[in-house]
């Protein structure tokens, strides 16, 4: 048998914990499980995807769309042009 050690949030730790419980597992077979499937599917046994932008990015990703549409965003050719505009 192989040790791991793994540095964890103390808050992430006790919550699934609490899920290993519930479904009569500890940490360790639950651990285990993930290994097995790593190496059953050969690969990350979910989907990894990025987070859902919050509402602050997705306003700022709907302006930015909005801008190419219609063609009233600003392109700069160089850092010190960009600097100008902002200090005008």
């Amino acid at each position: 048998m192989a040790n791991i050690n793994v540095r964890i949030d103390e808050k992430l730790k006790r919550k699934a914990e609490a899920v290993f419980d519930k479904i009569g597992l500890t940490p360790s077979a639950a651990i285990n499980l993930f290994y097995v499937q790593v190496v059953r599917t050969n690969s990350i046994p979910f989907d990894l995807k990025a987070d859902i932008p919050n509402k602050t990015t997705a306003k700022a990703l709907k302006e930015v769309d909005e801008m190419e549409k219609n063609n009233t965003g600003r392109t700069y050719t160089s850092v010190d042009a960009f600097v100008e505009d902002l200090t005008k």
